[in-house]
Formats: C-alpha cells, structure tokens, sequence
C-alpha cells in the first residue's frame, strides 16, 4: 500500500475512533447542523420505540463501512494508477458528460449545481480512467476504431440546449401586466400557475424543461430570444405563434462536437471493454498495488 493511502486509511480509523470515544464519553459528536449528539441521544421515535445515535452509527457501520471503505480505495487505487501512467481525461469530454446529466436535473439553485457539478466531474473522471486502465492491454485495430467512429461520431457529440420555462397569454395587454408584477418581484412561477393559458405546463409553474435547440418542439422564435437574455432572467413579452409570450431562460448549454483524434481513445477503451466482456470494477487492479486494509485480503 503506498504511504497517501496508507496515511488516508488510518485518518478514517482515527477519525472513527475519536467520535466513538466521544460518543462513549458522552462529549457529543457535532451530526453537521449545529447540533451535538451523544450514544443515547435518540434520533428517532416510533410510537413507544426509539432508535439512539449509537444504534444508528452501528447499522451504518455495519451495513456500509465496509462497502464504502472498498470504494475510497477502488478510488485511491484508480487515481494512483492514472497519475503514475498519465492518464488524464479531457476537459472537452468532462465538459459533455455533465452537459448530458444536467439535461437530466430540474431546476436546481446555483449552490446546488454547483455541489452536483463537482461530484460528477469526479465520477465522470474515475470511471474514464478505471476504464482505460482495465482495457489498456487490450490491442484494437485502428480500422476498427475509425469504423465505430464513422458510424456512431455524432453520438459523442452534445447538442445545445436550453432549459426554459414560459408564461403564454392571450393579448399584449395581459402580457405587459405579468411582466410589470415580475418587474416587481412576483415569482414567474406562481404567475405562469395564474395567467398562462398553456394547459400542459401551467401547473408545473410554465415550466418545459430542457429542449434541443434543433428540436422539432423547441417553440419558434423561442431560441432567438433566449440568446439574447442571461440565466435565470426573463424576456420583455413577444409574440408567439399560441400567443404573446414571456420566457424565463433557467440554462443555457452549448453544443460540444469532437473529431475522430479527439475521441480515439475514449472509443478505444469503449470497445476494448466490450471485447473483454468485463464491468467496471477497479478490483482486478488492486493487485498492481500493495493494499493492506481493515477488512483483510479477499
């Protein structure tokens, strides 16, 4: 085991020592809110049952400190290994796979984006560099690579789009009535809830989620304006085809294409791992390393 793994083991074990003794001492362990608990302090009540804050870091303990110390180290072992051969994921990649989960997310506030964006930039990293690495001794023939490129390129490539919601009324009179009560703080989400007459997005506050901007269903005329105004802002009222229209812009993400070079070697690996038959599992390179952990060698 190296010396940063070791050290990162034994700071776990000091850690969970200290708070047990705590505990045990009746000190308190601060449980992130302000709040400090100790072994009896009950965190939960059924009826005339209680569960106590040692009951709870027991279960937890027992159920997934082993599970999630062998996941710190498949971590460790995957960022060594990539450090020490040079494998470094492109910016360009990162940049598309969170472009593509963030598709996937509702509204979410800044700080919470944010948290999401860093997490996911850290799984997207691991999970390119385990697969390079299980796969790297795996020849595949340049022809084959270009073939998969020719065919499935555009695959790799994100589109732009854009996460909206809209308020849509029936005259430029209403229309100018909602934007002055915006203007003045009112939430576009409770208005689109009173004045929109789009009977699919109404209750869900105008909200449409997020749209490619070469979508058959991204509204015309939509895309222009959304351009021209910043997230988490909303349009002066204009003129839509189902009426007159007030469009508030959540996100805005640009398209991302990537040439053959670009992706070769993430398609090498793809397919490397496909031809080996084999899943995503680190374990197979914990014997390039020495590991010595506290549940002993399996």
């Amino acid at each position: 085991m190296s010396k940063k793994l070791l050290l990162g083991v034994i700071i776990i074990l000091l850690i969970t020592n200290i708070a047990t003794l705590l505990i045990w001492r009746n000190e308190g362990v601060n449980v992130g809110d302000g709040r400090k608990l100790s072994s009896n302090d009950e965190v939960a009540i059924i009826g005339n049952d209680d569960i106590s804050f040692a009951q709870w870091s027991d279960s937890l303990r027992n159920n997934y400190g082993k599970k999630h110390l062998r996941s710190m180290i498949d971590q460790a072992v995957v960022q060594q290994l990539a450090a020490d051969k040079g494998l470094k994921i492109s910016d360009k990649v990162i940049a598309r796979e969170i472009a593509m989960l963030t598709t996937m997310q509702g509204v979410t506030s800044a700080s919470t984006y944010e948290k999401l964006e860093k997490q996911w930039e850290e799984d997207i990293t691991y999970r390119y560099q385990l697969e390079m690495l299980l796969t790297e001794g795996t020849p595949i023939p340049e022809q084959e690579i270009k073939n998969h490129y020719n065919t499935y390129g555009d695959q790799y490539n994100f589109t732009s789009s854009m996460q909206i919601s809209h308020i849509v009324v029936d005259n430029m009179e209403t229309a100018n009535k909602v934007y002055q009560e915006l203007e003045s703080g009112a939430s576009f989400k409770l208005l689109a809830r009173e004045y929109s007459i789009d009977e699919s997005s109404k209750a869900e506050g105008g909200y449409l989620g997020f749209i490619y901007t070469t979508s058959q269903f991204f509204p015309n005329g939509y895309a222009e304006v959304a351009e021209n105004i910043e997230e988490h802002s909303y349009s002066k009222p204009f003129v839509a085809d189902d009426g007159v229209v007030i469009l508030y812009l959540h996100r805005k993400l640009p398209s991302i294409t990537f040439t053959y070079e670009e992706m070769k070697p993430y398609i090498k690996s793809e397919l490397a791992l496909h031809k080996q038959n084999q899943s995503l599992d680190a374990t197979p390179l914990w014997e390039e390393m020495e590991i010595d952990w506290l549940y002993g060698e399996e």
